[in-house]
Parts: C-alpha cells; structure tokens; sequence
C-alpha cells in the first residue's frame, strides 16, 4: 500500500514537473516583412494565450514573451493578419504579410508608416489623361498598347512581357475602378473616358494575389470617386 502510495505521490510529482515546464515562458524574435524584402514598422504583433503586444521596431523585428507551443497574430493596416503557430523549435518567427486587395492598401500602409514610401512598388508604366491626349487613340486597346513596349496582345488578353503563370493562362488581370474586369468590360471603354492606366508586374502586381500573376492593368476611368 505504501509502494503504490509513493508511486502515485512520484506520478504527480512529475506530472507537475513536466506541465511546469511546458507551461515555461521563453523569449521569441522575429521580423515582419511585406512583398519578401520589404521591411514593415510598427505592425501589431499579439500572443494569443496572454494578450501580450509588442510593435515591430524601425527595422521590423520584435521580441516578446510566450509559452512554447503557442501562437502569435501578426496585423496592420492595409494587410492580411496571419496567426502562426510556435513550437519548441521554433528559434525566429519571419512574418511575410500580403497586401488586402485593391491598390489603395498599398497607400493605406504607406499611410499608417508600416512601410516607407521608398519601399512602395510603383507601376513599371503608367500614362494619365491630364498629361496626354486620350482622345486621339480610337480603342482603349490601342490606347494601352502604346503605353509600353513591354505590353502586347495576344490570346484576347494583354501579355506583359517577363511574366509567367502557373494557371495556365498568360493575359494580365484587368481591374477597373477597382473591380476586376475582363476584355468585353473593357472594349466598352471609349478612351476619352479613361483618367488613368497602370501597369504594374512583379511585387506591385502583389497586392492582387495569385491572379495578378501575370501583372496587371488598372484602369480608372474619370467617374470614379477617388479612394484615397
């Protein structure tokens, strides 16, 4: 009877223990970055079992305290917030964010100072009807088609040479006014009604997800309401 005592007495000796030392708190780092490289400031960074928030410094890093096999929400404006989980090996959490849809988040989080507006990836092309005369081109096809050598038609779509994609098709997304659109939305364009055509590829096409892999033409067209 006292041998099964002590061993019972031994059981939850080390099962404390061991729920004491699961239960330890630890130091984590880690950094925060947007489009890869880009380094994002002041993004909230939250552990889930304690409520605990730090901000990423000037340079994206940050150090907080939490359990092992916890997890951390990373969130600021203008982006996705993404929950990671942390494990005994994890030694650095790197956060890579991506932008919400639409191009004003770029702007919103330039805005908010998450990042610099050095870092923001502008478009590789971009023509404006106040600097240029629309209304001498006499399809918004042909309009786009002059913007850059870069820009060809092919397919029924756009191409923008040096893009690829993994879906199958090679045509550019086209969005106007903000909405995501196809050829027939365009073609109905008439090319003095047009404000504005972006062209944007790589890291600035980002902010649209795996459908701007193939780049993307924004068009805004002059009765839009501005969003910023």
């Amino acid at each position: 009877m006292k041998k099964l005592y002590f061993n019972l007495l031994s059981f939850v000796f080390l099962s404390a223990l061991t729920n004491s030392s699961y239960a330890q708190e630890r130091t984590l780092t880690g950094t925060v970055t947007t489009l890869n490289n880009i380094l994002v400031v002041n993004a909230e960074v939250k552990v889930l079992s304690s409520n605990a928030t730090v901000l990423t410094d000037s340079i994206g890093n940050f150090k907080i305290s939490c359990l092992h096999n916890d997890k951390i929400k990373v969130s600021a404006n203008g982006f996705f917030s993404q929950k990671v989980k942390i494990d005994e090996e994890t030694q650095e959490a790197n956060i890579d964010l991506k932008f919400k849809p639409k191009e004003k988040n770029v702007d919103i989080a330039v805005g908010y100072g998450h990042i610099k507006g050095k870092d923001k990836s502008f478009a590789i092309s971009s023509i404006k009807n106040n600097n240029n005369d629309f209304s001498k081109f006499s399809t918004i096809t042909e309009l786009i088609l002059s913007i850059s050598p870069s820009i060809m038609y092919s397919n029924g779509g756009f191409v923008i040479r040096g893009e690829s994609s993994l879906l199958g098709s090679s045509t550019a997304m086209i969005v106007i006014d903000g909405v995501g659109s196809n050829m027939l939305q365009l073609s109905t364009l008439q090319p003095a009604e047009i404000r504005s055509v972006d062209i944007l590829k790589g890291g600035a096409a980002a902010i649209y997800g795996s459908r701007g892999g193939n780049g993307v033409i924004v068009v805004k067209t002059k009765g839009a309401k501005d969003e910023n």
